[in-house]
């Protein structure tokens, strides 16, 4: 809880949707889906950091380093903006599949396709790497009725393939270049990747991360021998100091994944693929971050096995490529969901984006919910924990095997990276259950009078309760939130049916994540304050980030709620309520994206007037919820 001052302490972070995930779909022709541009905002500039901690060896100073003033663009080029939500599908469903009717047979793509697929046959990868193995999941091939395969990637040396694009990279650079040494940004497995190629190289190297790095991650890089040092407070700040330095400093800048080299290292995974998979494989599926893995792999494959699909797996919160697919060119995010940290990227490579609109299937979208219910799988199936990047395309699998019905067939997924912050496994196991579809959040309007409690237990039946809430709020209705085990959707429907029975109004929460995220631990409120006005912060994860966030809104406006939520290492999900009057919205808006912190202005959200609010007879439909 840094972020608040109250100790020093990394809190996990994560940026949680808003919105409920669109309702499952059984026929593709019934999409939930919103494909549209916005108007530009103007392109994207970065924060200055004033200031920035060296770390060398074992001493951390302060140091007066500040990211370059250049006229050339470091980090995004003017591309469109667009939003997670304007391109959301059922969880399974293979959208953004790419249009290739443009495409003329042959020509400077496919040579180039050719040249990657030999350049990935020739790799020196494995003087660092190893062969990881492809295995079988007995628990899970029985459950989903299909042959599903693991390629443990997270069980490399450094727990993430990440490694191969590094080295192939670095191997291929003549000795002088090693000599002036490499530098890179990253806040975690391509900044260890780096530090173990360098130091199988004899080379030096420098890795810039931002100051909120958690000391863990920053200490086992400097342990492999790499010069770490924390400028700025977010990923772009540290990459456009680095690509500086190294032009200053003549080093070699190591991308993480927009640049053939490090793709080609990346595509070994599909070599092994090929020569590892017993029978067929219907489809290898890919967590998809900046894009160098599926590239990769797709470069390679679709050369040597042309009939396997090769999907792509995403956060439906930080959906870049799909984006970029869809719309035939790449987008840059606006506000990015960092759960699964390791595939937060605002916008996808150049060259790993026209590998993937040459030779990529599809795109399979998940929530959060589903990427934690994986976490478990792999606990359960090889007792091995996976970070959320890690776990997204066994997720990707689960959910389009089960979408299309597959039954009887090859599927493949990259378990692509096992370093878990330890703080986030307190979110993996609170909505494991619930991405698995073992547990429901619900709520339930009960009359407030005697015996009432007793026929609400009543009615409930032999289903497990896995948590309750209750405050009488009024002499005439109370309002209960309580998680149930659910094993079958049918057990949950009849459970339902008997509430209604006994004219019981009960609602489900079970996708709605400003619940799961705040409201379960906040029942109870007044409903009369006038102008409350709801939000979503984002804290970064530093020293006086509370005070800073104080200094804009107080003593402007009157703070009547506080929730914070620590849920990975980058920050802390902020639950806010403030009356501003309607005539003071606009200044409000402005000094709130001044502030620098992602926020979210939440209106109309049925699930806050009845949880805070005690309003028990919403406007349907009732899970749902709109953010500005």
């Amino acid at each position: 809880m840094e972020a608040l001052g109250l100790m020093a302490m990394k809190s996990p972070l994560f940026l949680s949707r808003a919105s409920p995930s669109p309702t499952v779909e059984k026929s593709p022709l019934k999409l939930h889906i919103r494909a549209t541009f916005p108007k530009r905002k103007g392109d994207a500039s970065p924060k200055q950091p004033s200031a920035a901690v060296a770390v060398i060896g074992n001493a951390v100073t302060q140091s007066p380093v500040s990211p370059p003033q250049s006229s050339e663009p470091l980090l995004i080029p003017p591309l469109r903006k667009a939003s997670p939500d304007d391109l959301q599908y059922p969880p399974g469903y293979l959208g953004a599949v790419p249009d290739r009717t443009a495409m003329g047979d042959g020509g400077d793509g496919t040579i180039n396709a050719m040249g990657y697929l030999t350049n990935i046959i020739s790799t020196k990868v494995y003087d660092v790497a190893m062969e990881t193995p492809l295995q079988l999941a007995p628990k899970l091939s029985e459950r989903w009725g299909v042959n599903v395969w693991l390629k443990r990637e997270d069980l490399q040396p450094v727990f993430s393939f990440k490694l191969r694009g590094a080295y192939n990279m670095m191997a291929k650079l003549p000795r002088e270049k090693l000599d002036r040494g490499v530098i890179c940004s990253s806040a975690g497995n391509h900044a260890q990747g780096v530090a173990l190629a360098a130091k199988k190289l004899n080379c030096n190297a420098v890795i810039v991360m931002p100051v909120t790095t958690p000391k863990i991650k920053w200490r086992s890089v400097e342990q492999l021998g790499a010069t770490v040092v924390l400028v700025g407070d977010s990923y772009d700040e540290a990459q456009a100091y680095a690509k500086k330095q190294g032009e200053n400093e003549g080093r070699t800048f190591i991308p993480p994944f927009d640049h053939p080299d490090v793709i080609m290292g990346q595509g070994t995974v599909g070599m092994e693929i090929v020569r590892q998979a017993k029978g067929p494989i219907h489809a290898i599926f890919i967590p998809v971050g900046g894009g160098g893995l599926i590239a990769g792999i797709a470069a390679y494959v679709k050369r040597v096995s042309p009939q396997v699909k090769i999907i792509g797996v995403e956060p439906s919160d930080a959906n870049a490529m799909a984006l970029s697919l869809h719309h035939g060119e790449r987008v840059v995010l606006d506000q990015l969901g960092g759960f699964a940290d390791g595939v937060a990227v605002k916008v996808v490579g150049e060259e790993t984006f026209r590998l993937c609109t040459e030779l990529v299937d599809g795109v399979v979208l998940v929530n959060r919910d589903a990427i934690c219910a994986s976490i478990k799988d792999m606990f359960e199936e090889k007792r091995n924990i996976l970070e959320p990047a890690g776990a997204l395309a066994l997720a990707g699998a689960e959910a389009y095997c089960k979408y299309y019905g597959l039954k009887g067939k090859n599927v493949i997924a990259i378990t692509s990276g096992a370093n878990m912050n330890f703080d986030k496994l307190r979110v993996v196991t609170e909505l494991a259950n619930v991405g698995r579809r073992q547990e429901a959040v619900l709520a339930t309007v009960m009359p407030e009078k005697p015996g009432s409690f007793k026929r609400f237990c009543e009615l409930v039946g032999s289903m497990n309760i896995t948590e309750f809430k209750y405050r009488c709020s009024s002499d005439k209705e109370a309002v209960v939130l309580y998680g149930v085990g659910v094993h079958t959707v049918w057990q949950l429907k009849e459970m339902q049916g008997r509430m209604e029975a006994e004219n019981l109004k009960t609602y489900d929460f079970t996708r709605n994540d400003l619940v799961k995220d705040h409201l379960r631990y906040l029942m109870g409120g007044r409903p009369n304050l006038q102008n409350e006005v709801l939000c979503r912060f984002i804290f970064p994860e530093k020293p006086r980030a509370l005070m800073k966030f104080l200094d804009v809104v107080s003593p402007r406006w009157n703070i009547t709620l506080f929730h914070y939520r620590g849920q990975g290492e980058t920050g802390a999900n902020v639950l806010v309520a403030i009356q501003v009057p309607d005539s003071e919205m606009n200044e409000f808006k402005q000094r709130a994206s001044d502030l620098g912190y992602d926020y979210q202005v939440v209106v109309n959200d049925d699930a806050f007037r009845l949880l805070m609010y005690f309003l028990p007879h919403p406007t349907p439909p009732f899970s749902s919820m709109t953010t500005t």
